[in-house]
C-alpha cells in the first residue's frame, strides 16, 4: 500500500520539488517577493491597531481580541494560499489553451492544478501572522485546558481549509467567466479581509455572503468569541457554541468548491471552444 502510494504520489512531488528548486535558485527575486509579502502582512496588521487603538472596542471586540481573530484568519489564508493560490492563473491557462496539456495527463486535473506551483513566498506573511498569534495568546491569557487546545486546533485547520476551497470554487467558475478573475477575487481576496473582522458589525448581505454562502465568519471570528466566552455569536443570531462547527463550515465550503469545479470542468471544451 505504502509503495503504491509513493509510487502515484510521485509525479506531484517531482513537480513541486523543481518548483521549490527554482524559487530557491533565483534567491534575489524570491527574497524581494518575500519581503514585499511579509510588507503586506505588516501593513495589514498596521490597518487593525490603528483602527482599534482609537476606539475601546468594535462589534463586542477589544484589540486583544480582533489579534486573535487577525492572526488565526491571515495565516489561514497564508497557508491556503501558498498552497493554493496559483488556481488563479487558470484563466491564462484557459485562454492560452494550455489546460489541454493537464487533460493529456493520466491524473486528476485538480490535483495537477493544485500541485503545478507552490508559493514559498507567502511564508513570509504566514510568518507575520504567526508572530501575531503568539503575541494575542498571550493577551488574551488563555487557560490552556482541553476546550482551548481543541477549539485552536480546530481553528487553524478549518481555517486553511475553508480557504482552500475559495480558490477552487474561484478556479471552477473560470470555466465560465474567462476573463471574471476580479469578479471571483472579490469573494476569495474580499472574504479574507472579511474574515479579520468583526461579523457581528457585518449588514445583513454580507453576513449572508460572508457568513453563511461563503463561510469566512467560520474561519477565526465565531471560533475566537466561542473561545473567549463573547457573545459575538448571539449578536448574529447563533448560538455561543457554534465555533465548534467550523469544521462543518470547511466540508461545506468544499461541497461548494466541489460543485463549482465539476460544472466548470464538464462545461469547458477545449482551448479553442
Amino acid at each position: 500500500m505504502s509503495r503504491s502510494l509513493t509510487a502515484s504520489t510521485a509525479p506531484y512531488r517531482a513537480v513541486l520539488a523543481s518548483r521549490i528548486r527554482s524559487q530557491r535558485s533565483h534567491r534575489v527575486s524570491f527574497r524581494v517577493d518575500a519581503l514585499s509579502s511579509l510588507l503586506v502582512g505588516v501593513v495589514e496588521l498596521a490597518e487593525v491597531a490603528v483602527l482599534y487603538l482609537q476606539v475601546e472596542g468594535i462589534g463586542g471586540l477589544d484589540l486583544r481580541a480582533v489579534l486573535l481573530v487577525f492572526a488565526i484568519a491571515d495565516l489561514s489564508f497564508s497557508l491556503a494560499d501558498m498552497a493554493f493560490g496559483h488556481c488563479d492563473n487558470l484563466p491564462e491557462y484557459l485562454r492560452a489553451g494550455t489546460l489541454d496539456v493537464f487533460y493529456l495527463r493520466p491524473q486528476p486535473l485538480l490535483l495537477q492544478l493544485v500541485t503545478s506551483d507552490i508559493q514559498l513566498r507567502r511564508l513570509a506573511r504566514a510568518a507575520v501572522s504567526l508572530a501575531v498569534l503568539v503575541v494575542a495568546v498571550g493577551l488574551n491569557d488563555l487557560s490552556w485546558d482541553p476546550h482551548t487546545v481543541g477549539l485552536l486546533a480546530l481553528a487553524l485547520v478549518s481555517g486553511p481549509v475553508t480557504f482552500a476551497a475559495m480558490f477552487v470554487w474561484a478556479a471552477g467558475a473560470q470555466f465560465f467567466l474567462l476573463d471574471g478573475a476580479e469578479t471571483t477575487n472579490a469573494f476569495v481576496y474580499g472574504g479574507r479581509y472579511a474574515a479579520t473582522q468583526p461579523a457581528s458589525v457585518w449588514g445583513r448581505p454580507l453576513l449572508v455572503v460572508f457568513g453563511f454562502a461563503f463561510p469566512m465568519a467560520f474561519t477565526a471570528y465565531l471560533p475566537v468569541v466561542t473561545l473567549l466566552g463573547l457573545d459575538g455569536a448571539s449578536r448574529i443570531g447563533l448560538p455561543d457554541w457554534v465555533g465548534w462547527l467550523a469544521p462543518v463550515a470547511a466540508l461545506w465550503a468544499w461541497a461548494f468548491a466541489a460543485v463549482s469545479w465539476r460544472l466548470g470542468t464538464r462545461h469547458y471544451q477545449g482551448g479553442g471552444g
